[in-house]
């Protein structure tokens, strides 16, 4: 599987996320925790939204995180309000640049930590279920990358929640049509560079390991000698595959089956369920 880490708040540079945490997502690619892998080498993919342009940046290569310097100089000089960051394990397919998250498409970022189970027996009826147009950019082989555009499919772009459930409920369908008892295990960050959405769910109800931050003003009150806690805005949220630290009240399990929202609205958090197709 994968480790993951999604970023929305004030500006700030990559790298005091990416780098500077006691177990930060670097330290992970090489001691992940809670993951069914402990290292996450078979590539990496750093996506954010700058100041001028709706669409996000991407850059992904196939080598490991732990190592790369091209990675470490752009973490160290990129500021950004809402960033993804993403290691990866491979579940089978090739490791290839095009196979490595975020993956993109217009204004939108997705990434995923999971697998569509026995995907080989299940690829070509999904793949078949994506619009016509939207078939034409996919660019990898991942179950990853065919979750995103079928979930394109089914109307992200209008309701992302919605959408991600039909995606759900169609490899649901077709997993079990094919005698696959339990098809789909998935954690899930999907932004419009606005919000930022995230979700939890598999078919067996024990899904991967999925954690948001406290809210900055809690943790301040809670740790109020701690100097990096005034310096960060109190809109930051961290969406992570695993904790970055062990910092007491900083991390909260995201519930089986559930998916929230980050949003200039207020956030919010509410049940999962597939929609059967």
């Amino acid at each position: 599987m994968c480790r993951w880490l999604a970023y929305s708040g004030a500006p700030i540079l990559l790298d005091g996320i990416l780098y500077k945490p006691a177990h930060s997502l670097i330290d992970q690619s090489l001691h992940a925790k809670m993951g069914v892998e402990t290292t996450n080498g078979d590539g990496f993919g750093l996506g954010w939204y700058g100041t001028h342009t709706i669409t996000p940046a991407v850059v992904r290569d196939i080598g490991p995180a732990w190592s790369n310097r091209n990675l470490q100089e752009i973490a160290g000089h990129v500021r950004s309000s809402l960033f993804f960051a993403h290691i990866r394990a491979s579940t089978g397919t090739s490791v290839q640049q095009t196979n490595c998250h975020p993956f993109r498409h217009g204004r939108w970022m997705w990434m995923h930590n999971g697998a569509i189970a026995e995907f080989h027996r299940v690829r070509r009826e999904l793949a078949l279920a994506v619009d016509p147009e939207l078939y034409l950019a996919i660019e990898g082989s991942t179950d990853s990358e065919l979750m995103f555009y079928l979930a394109l499919t089914f109307g992200l772009e209008e309701d992302p929640p919605e959408a991600v459930a039909r995606m759900a409920g169609l490899v649901e369908r077709v997993g079990h049509e094919h005698g696959i008892e339990f098809p789909l295990q998935m954690t899930v960050a999907v932004t419009d560079g606005q919000r930022l959405w995230a979700f939890r769910y598999s078919s067996q109800r024990a899904s991967r390991s999925l954690f948001y931050s406290t809210r900055v003003e809690t943790l301040r009150s809670l740790h109020p000698d701690l100097e990096f806690l005034r310096e960060m805005s109190d809109e930051a949220r961290l969406i992570v595959s695993e904790p970055l630290g062990n910092l007491p009240g900083a991390w909260n399990a995201v519930p089986e089956s559930t998916y929230g929202v980050v949003q200039p609205e207020g956030d919010r958090m509410d049940g999962f369920t597939p929609v059967p197709a």
